[in-house]
């Protein structure tokens, strides 16, 4: 929490480029820019950026009154994935004898460059706006000083020639990065893939996630990315197999053809709900079964050499996937606490349209599930693996 004296030191030295004030309440786009340059943290300071709303440029106070609203929204600048990757911040309320003031406080990024609406903000001094191709190359050398997580490691052994350029430069691309900033690139493929953690340039070597989501051949180098779905005609393995499909190779064509899948197995049909009228139901709501999926394909363990595996009884679906709980994640805190074991490829199903909003998915699938009738989803928890049960609508 900060104090009353701290604050008065980040005022007294406004000029500072790790501040940034504003009288403004609604600006989201202006707060979201501001935790993107304290993210990417383009001076190297190694220390939080601060956002303080309520103070205007002259270090007054404005009168503001700093509503639980504002300060959810700008928690919320956290999770809507505009940010890319995730930034760590922090947001609390200040209250001094001059007036009330929203403070957000940003940590610098392991895992630069940072994007705003596929856009880089950075700031040095009082300048404030995107980054030159000389910022991005700084922002990409800084990051491999820093612990990877498995999907942005180098894949070592593979090279630019495995991987479909095209999947990348008009399937991607033109989702993950503005277009305005497209127009203007004339960087190599390989530091546009850099850019994005595709592709490692110490090593000259796709990362995992460049080979996850455009290899030619994922399964050499990945051998466990591949999602196995059955369906079973009964409640157990022992009954007969009427359906089985092994979904593997680059991650966009099989979220394609596992949407198509799952979609066609959902069957609708009308139930009596009161007098005369009849509502239409679906056995498993088509939402809350693409939501625990792809949290699956999201979350998973991308190391091991098991498959996601979707079973399909007649009485529930099981998505069992290969990697236990992960970080801060708890039996416990779950779905509340959540942590990234692959924020690259987070970040991609993001700019997929795959996924809508971060730490939402199993949340969502239960008002779903709720709303269509169906009993919530069970989830068993072990070391190597996470299942999710979802029941049949009685």
């Amino acid at each position: 929490m900060m104090t009353d004296e701290q604050l008065r030191t980040l005022i007294a030295d406004h000029e500072a480029d790790r501040v940034e004030f504003t009288v403004s309440t609604k600006n989201t786009d202006k707060f979201a820019a501001a935790v993107c340059v304290f993210a990417n943290d383009l001076p190297n300071h190694g220390q939080p950026g601060h956002l303080v709303i309520g103070v205007d440029d002259s270090g007054q106070f404005a009168g503001l009154a700093v509503t639980d609203e504002l300060l959810r929204n700008l928690g919320g600048l956290r999770d809507d994935g505009n940010i890319q990757p995730l930034p760590s911040l922090t947001v609390e309320k200040v209250i001094t004898s001059d007036g009330e003031v929203a403070i957000v406080t940003v940590q610098p990024s392991p895992l630069p460059p940072v994007r705003y609406k596929g856009r880089i903000c950075v700031r040095i001094g009082p300048r404030r706006g995107y980054a030159t191709e000389q910022d991005e190359r700084i922002l990409i050398e800084r990051r491999v000083a820093h612990a990877k997580t498995f999907d942005a490691q180098p894949c070592l052994g593979s090279s630019l020639g495995d991987l479909h350029r095209s999947l990348f430069l008009i399937d991607y691309l033109q989702q993950a990065v503005a277009p305005e900033v497209i127009e203007e690139n004339n960087r190599p493929l390989e530091q546009q893939l850099a850019g994005l953690r595709f592709f490692e340039l110490k090593t000259a070597t796709p990362t995992h996630a460049g080979i996850l989501l455009f290899g030619l051949d994922v399964r050499h180098w990945l051998a466990g990315a591949y999602v196995q779905f059955l369906r079973v005609a009964g409640d157990s393995l022992a009954e007969p197999v009427t359906d089985d499909h092994v979904l593997s190779g680059d991650l966009l064509t099989n979220l394609r053809e596992l949407t198509a899948l799952l979609d066609a197995q959902t069957t609708r049909y009308p139930v009596h709900e009161s007098g005369l009228r009849e509502v239409e139901v679906e056995t498993y709501p088509r939402v809350a079964v693409r939501e625990l999926v792809m949290n699956a394909i999201m979350h998973r363990d991308y190391a091991s050499t098991a498959p996601v595996r979707i079973t399909w009884f007649d009485d529930r679906i099981e998505i069992q996937s290969p990697g236990g709980l992960y970080g801060e994640a708890s039996p416990e805190n779950f779905p509340r606490q959540t942590s990234y074991r692959n924020p690259v490829v987070a970040e991609a199903l993001k700019a997929l349209g795959y996924v809508n909003r971060y730490g939402r998915g199993v949340v969502r699938a239960q008002q779903t599930l709720q709303r269509n009738g169906n009993p919530p989803a069970e989830f068993q928890f072990d070391h190597g693996y996470v299942l999710a049960t979802l029941r049949k609508r009685p």
